[in-house]
Order: structure tokens, then C-alpha cells, then sequence
């Protein structure tokens, strides 16, 4: 997969992920699958614990299918994921 802009409107519930940064120290190194998303939170499966991590609070490294790793600022992420999808992308980098 070619990572572009538009892997923010990329599906996230099954993808592999791993908190790089957040505000809460506690945060730092989740790692597991998203097995839920809503407007602000990330629900993710680590050790048969469901931890919900801020989306605004945190930098994630997401692991694709292709095994590509991406990091993705959260707050870039922040809205429901069916508008997520509509929304125009502007270039950021």
C-alpha cells in the first residue's frame, strides 16, 4: 500500500497499533488491535484488556496489512469514522 494523505480515511478497527507519544506517560507503548473507534477514542485489545486511548491525546504507529508502518498524529483522526471518510483531504506534508 502506497501510504498517502488519504490513509486518514483508511478503516482502523483490525489494524495493529501502537501509542509513539501521548500526554498521559501511562499511554506510551500500548500496543494491540483496534477492536473499536468512535469520535474521539480508540478501543484497543492488548493482553485481553480493552484500553481506550484519546485519539487528540496521542501519536499512533499503525501497522497495515502490507506490513508498512505508519505514525498519524490523533488529533488528525478526531471525528466519527463514516465522516472521516468524506472528509477532504488537504496535503500536509
Amino acid at each position: 500500500m502506497k501510504v498517502t494523505p488519504a490513509i486518514i480515511q483508511h478503516e482502523f478497527i483490525g489494524l495493529k497499533a501502537k501509542i509513539a507519544k501521548a500526554s498521559n506517560p501511562s499511554h506510551i507503548g500500548i500496543a494491540g488491535t483496534i477492536v473499536n473507534e468512535t469520535r474521539n477514542t480508540f478501543v484497543i485489545l492488548q493482553d485481553n484488556k480493552r484500553k481506550t486511548i484519546a485519539k487528540s491525546q496521542a501519536v499512533f504507529h499503525f501497522t497495515l496489512p502490507d506490513s508498512t508502518i505508519v505514525e498519524i498524529d490523533g488529533q488528525i483522526l478526531v471525528g466519527r469514522p463514516e465522516e472521516r471518510l468524506k472528509k477532504r483531504i488537504r496535503r500536509i506534508w
